[in-house]
């Protein structure tokens, strides 16, 4: 393959702020597990998917991204044949959800984390393919089977955060299509008469009734609506709210020792997964969780500056649905920690523990920055 890239387009902003993240990521999490050094199993484990993840990122960004896109049938059927493996040979959580599989070598893998990738590889190449038709019913209907398949998969695992992610992520790609506004309209007011059924129903105390909704994921709603009323399942951001408001402007400080630490008396759960911006509100304080707040905002800003300067559709969706995904997870988890939404079992990108989701964001990432290196229209491969 061909490399004539102009490396005065490499956005080394957005590496920057990818290594800070992932920086404090580790620390944090080292400090959310208590690790007495940096040879602690799992922190040797986070460190390795970091590498591991920044290396695959710096390759695929060498890739022309028209490239992947041509390969964009294959590794949908390759999501839908990991999602089918899970369901098959799948590891069960505590809830008994079945979410991982166990890779020689690697371990512990999550591949609902790789079909992301997947998902949004395929959506941009068939998004930019029907670009002159997207208003069809055709092409609609057939986007719509090929969104349906992964996500009812996910859910039957079930993993009801994961596919609503998902959904974002599809739904910021068709929005970035060029499709009619009449489309958008339409789908809205199809959602809103289920919406008031899934209302009604909580409401009235039927949550059996409702599909795929399991019973600690209503425990989780009903918690989030009558925190008072359900005080043994709130526990978890009650906590979390109580961390993050201990450290105050400046934080107690990474891996302190307070005997007046929430971290350390053990009171938070998932302290190094769901919950990690508990830690991170109080080690670092209000000023460092700002900074991480602006450093994510900031690889966003980048994702949409690059998607407005790129040359092609296809390359455009891949920058959205790069930015629908790390904001609204982002932002989702900070929601949760801090008591906004209900407990929704999302991570933190570059700071949860788990080398599944920090590999795939660096791989989604490597294609944001190939996209930035593609400013020449030329004949392409899509």
């Amino acid at each position: 393959m061909k490399f004539d890239y102009n490396f005065k387009n490499y956005d080394f902003r957005l590496v920057i702020y990818m290594v800070i993240l992932n920086v404090l990521g580790v620390l944090i999490m080292a400090s959310a597990i208590n690790a007495s050094d940096i040879k602690d199993p799992q922190v040797v484990r986070q460190i390795m998917g970091s590498f591991a993840g920044f290396t695959v990122c710096i390759l695929i960004s060498m890739i022309d991204y028209r490239f992947i896109l041509k390969q964009a049938n294959l590794i949908y059927l390759f999501s839908v044949l990991m999602l089918l493996g899970v369901k098959i040979y799948g590891t069960a959580s505590g809830h008994g959800a079945v979410r991982w599989i166990q890779v020689p070598v690697l371990g512990q893998v999550q591949p609902a984390e790789f079909v992301k990738i997947g998902l949004i590889i395929f959506f941009a190449r068939y998004f930019h393919k029907n670009r002159e038709r997207i208003n069809s019913l055709h092409v609609i209907v057939m986007a719509f089977v090929f969104y349906a398949i992964p996500i009812l998969l996910v859910l039957l695992q079930p993993n009801l955060s994961t596919a609503i992610i998902m959904t974002v992520i599809i739904a910021a790609m068709v929005y970035a299509s060029n499709i009619s506004f009449k489309w958008i309209m339409g789908v809205v007011l199809i959602i809103v008469p289920f919406a008031l059924i899934f209302i009604y129903l909580f409401k009235s105390g039927l949550y059996d009734r409702i599909p795929l909704l399991q019973g600690y994921q209503a425990e989780r709603i009903r918690t989030f609506l009558n925190p008072s009323e359900n005080t043994q399942t709130f526990y978890q951001q009650m906590y979390s709210i109580m961390a993050i408001g201990s450290g105050q402007l400046t934080g107690k400080g990474l891996n302190n020792d307070s005997i007046f630490s929430v971290k350390n008396g053990n009171f938070l759960a998932e302290e190094d997964n769901d919950f990690i911006f508990a830690v991170i509100g109080e080690e670092f304080g209000f000023r460092g969780s700002v900074f991480i707040v602006i450093m994510f905002l900031l690889i966003i800003l980048e994702c949409l500056i690059i998607a407005s300067k790129a040359k092609k559709l296809g390359g455009r969706l891949i920058c959205v649905g790069m930015m629908a995904w790390i904001g609204f997870q982002t932002y989702t988890n900070i929601a949760v920690a801090t008591g906004i939404f209900p407990n929704t079992g999302i991570t933190l990108p570059f700071f949860s523990r788990g080398a599944s989701s920090l590999i795939s964001v660096y791989i989604g990432l490597g294609l944001v920055l190939n996209v930035a290196l593609q400013r020449k229209e030329g004949g392409g491969l899509i």
